[in-house]
């Protein structure tokens, strides 16, 4: 049981060591993928603000409606009691109550809605300056990868040249070594052909009796050459 956990274990290290590798590389892709989904969601970020800014404005034109409206119903009010219509006045009071109750609500709303505008906006400033930020950065990051890419080719042609030039080097010592022994037996050959050349010339004088006589052979042959005087 302890085999196949360990089994299982490696196994899925493999497939995490597989993954990690996979993601390391297409890092720059991932991450350009991520920075246009992050775009896409500040985009529908700035949407949504843009709503909430509408309702913002709705509330605040409201705001502004009823107010006009209990200042005219007050105005209203103050007529009906001049006039001594209580009844009225009445009515009116009750009206401008509503408007002031609804004038409540509104101007709570507006608050809210530009409270929520004003977070929503401020996290977009936010959002946008870091997507910038990874935008240029991700720049960055191509260039060193593609300069990076450009030396490991000059470096591994480097190395095949150097690997190359030894191996031309290596070649020409042997040609070297070649031609120094191919010169060393063609003088040996000559040498030796000179050799069996005087060698044979000498058989061919001994054996036509043609011998080259020796200092003393003359000497002595003068001598007796005297002694017959």
């Amino acid at each position: 049981m302890n085999i196949w956990s360990k089994m299982i274990t490696a196994l899925r290290g493999g497939v995490n060591e597989a993954g990690e590798a996979v993601i390391d590389a297409q890092a720059l892709r991932i991450l350009d993928q991520e920075i246009r989904d992050a775009s896409e969601e500040l985009n529908k970020s700035k949407d949504g603000l843009a709503s909430i800014i509408a309702q913002q404005k709705l509330a605040e034109e409201k705001v502004n409606t009823i107010k006009a409206d209990i200042k005219k119903n007050e105005g209203f009010i103050l007529a009906a009691l001049e006039k001594k219509d209580e009844s009225l006045a009445q009515e009116l009071a009750v009206r401008v109550a509503n408007f002031e109750n609804q004038l409540e609500s509104e101007t709570e709303a507006a608050k809210t809605f530009k409270l929520q505008a004003d977070n929503l906006r401020e996290s977009i400033r936010t959002a946008d300056s870091q997507i910038k930020q990874l935008k240029q950065q991700t720049e960055t990051v191509k260039a060193t990868e593609a300069v990076q890419r450009a030396q490991k080719v000059v470096a591994e042609r480097h190395s095949g040249s150097n690997s190359k030039l030894r191996t031309a080097l290596d070649s020409l010592d042997r040609i070297h070594e070649n031609q120094k022994l191919s010169a060393a037996k063609m003088a040996a050959a000559t040498e030796l052909a000179q050799e069996s050349g005087e060698s044979s010339l000498d058989q061919k004088l001994r054996d036509a009796g043609i011998t080259g006589a020796s200092k003393a052979d003359d000497v002595l042959a003068r001598m007796k050459a005297k002694t017959k005087k």
